[in-house]
Formats: C-alpha cells, structure tokens, sequence
C-alpha cells in the first residue's frame, strides 16, 4: 500500500494515524517532493475511475493563478498541469497492493482503511 502524502494536511494525517492504528503498512509517497509522473497519475485516474480535473484542489490558490476554472477538459492538458503543480493533486490518496484506490478524505474513506 501507498499513500500519497502532504504533512501539513490534515486529513492526510488522519488516514496516516487509522493506518498506524490499525496496524497496516504502507510506503509513505511525500508527493510534493516526489511529484508523480503522468504515467503514475494515469495509473492512479483508472484506478479512481476519474477524470484529472476530478481529483484537482480547485480551491488551492494554485488553480485560481492558472485560471483552471476555463482550462478545457483535454485529460493531457490537466496531466500536465498536475505533474508541474502537484499541490493541486487531491489528498489523501491511498493505492492499494490489490489495484484500487481512494481518496481518503472522508470518515468513511478512511474507516474503509482500518478495516470498517
């Protein structure tokens, strides 16, 4: 299992603590300093089963200076733009060993990680 991890998030610290509670391993992917590459972030799009634009923080002040409000729906175009600004990437994402994927945002995402 990995979890693509920001440490000043909090929710990405609440999905790390269920791990560690529950006990489950997993590799820790500190993506702002180890930003995705498109390939990775195709990956991780099937596994959701969403589009770029679904997993961009479009309140992330980011996405406001790039104007990505009017930026057309060309999946390259945003794959781009994520890989250069990955603080728009949606967080926590937790990709597990068996080819799934969740946003791990909510009480039930991350109950869903302890096992719930």
């Amino acid at each position: 299992m990995k979890v693509w991890f920001n440490p000043s998030c909090s929710k990405c610290r609440i999905a790390k603590s269920a791990l560690d509670e529950a006990g489950i391993a997993y590799e820790e992917k500190r993506y702002l300093d180890d930003p995705p590459t498109a390939a990775e972030l195709e990956e991780v799009l099937g596994m959701l089963g969403i589009e770029p634009w679904d997993l961009v923080r479009m309140k992330e002040p980011r996405a406001k200076e790039l104007a990505l409000d009017s930026l057309p729906h060309d999946r390259a175009k945003w794959i781009a733009v994520m890989v250069e600004n990955p603080i728009l990437i949606e967080r926590p994402i937790v990709v597990r060993d068996d080819g799934t994927a969740l946003i791990a945002r909510s009480d039930e995402a991350v109950n869903q990680l302890r096992g719930g």
